[in-house]
């Protein structure tokens, strides 16, 4: 588990780093200089992504914590990062285009933002409290 944990924090490093680039170029092409939720997906997929899994990496090391059902909590982490970040990119592309959006429209997006949270906020407690069950 642990050179899966670091496989993936590579990936997700490497596409932190795609939307870094991405949010420069796209709203530097657009000619846009305000506010976007484009530019947060970057630290997004950095910490949630990146940093979380080189935690755990170190957390599977120091305590051995994963078994049969860690990975349907990774899983389920996963679909939620990625969700959150899908509802992060339409909301940031629709506020660089200047698209109007009808108020089911914006909640629409929100909520899908909202459920990606929720998932990896479960996740986290999940893992979380796995990691506390093997510490104590």
């Amino acid at each position: 588990m642990i050179k899966r944990y670091a496989n993936m924090a590579l990936a997700y490093a490497i596409v932190a780093m795609i939307f870094g680039v991405f949010y420069r170029e796209f709203t530097k092409f657009q000619r846009f200089t305000g506010v976007t939720n484009l530019s947060v997906m970057h630290t997004h997929y950095f910490l949630l992504g990146m940093f979380f899994f080189l935690l755990l990496m170190l957390a599977e090391k120091a305590f051995a914590f994963s078994d049969a059902n860690t990975g349907k909590i990774v899983m389920m982490y996963h679909l939620g990062l990625n969700i959150t970040g899908l509802g992060l990119l339409v909301r940031g592309l629709t506020q660089v285009w200047g698209t109007k959006t009808g108020t089911a429209m914006d909640a629409s997006i929100s909520g899908i933002a909202g459920i990606g949270h929720l998932l990896t906020g479960i996740g986290v407690i999940l893992l979380l409290l796995k990691i506390r069950k093997k510490a104590a």
